[in-house]
């Protein structure tokens, strides 16, 4: 299977359960892969509606409304093994003290998938 299929068949699970596809992370090869193979490097190409960051990992962002006025957010690793990190934010936390969460949750994921390594 694809790395791009194995991104699909994830977020397809995830779409089921109401989350929604906020980011996505791929590496040099995935991308490559998204656009066509190396003669469509150039070309801007999105995944589902957004645009992918280059990153060492291969991952998915995705978010939903929470009881209470809460919003849940996934960072979900796209490899064989499956492996995700959740927190929840509360309605009143600034944006900024959750792209921070964010920024440790992608560092968290890289010490793991390093120390598998």
């Amino acid at each position: 299977m694809s790395q791009l299929d194995k991104f699909r068949d994830s977020l397809a699970l995830y779409r089921r359960h109401g989350w929604r596809l906020a980011r996505a992370l791929m590496t040099t090869e995935t991308l490559a892969e998204l656009r066509g193979g190396e003669e469509g490097a150039g070309s801007e190409t999105r995944f589902e509606g957004v645009e992918p960051q280059e990153s060492d990992l291969d991952a998915m962002w995705l978010s939903r409304a929470s009881a209470g006025g809460r919003e849940a957010w996934e960072l979900r690793l796209v490899a064989d093994s499956p492996y995700a990190l959740f927190e929840l934010f509360e309605p009143d936390e600034a944006e900024e003290d959750r792209e921070d969460v964010r920024r440790e949750m992608e560092a968290r994921m890289r010490e793991t998938m390093n120390a598998e390594r």
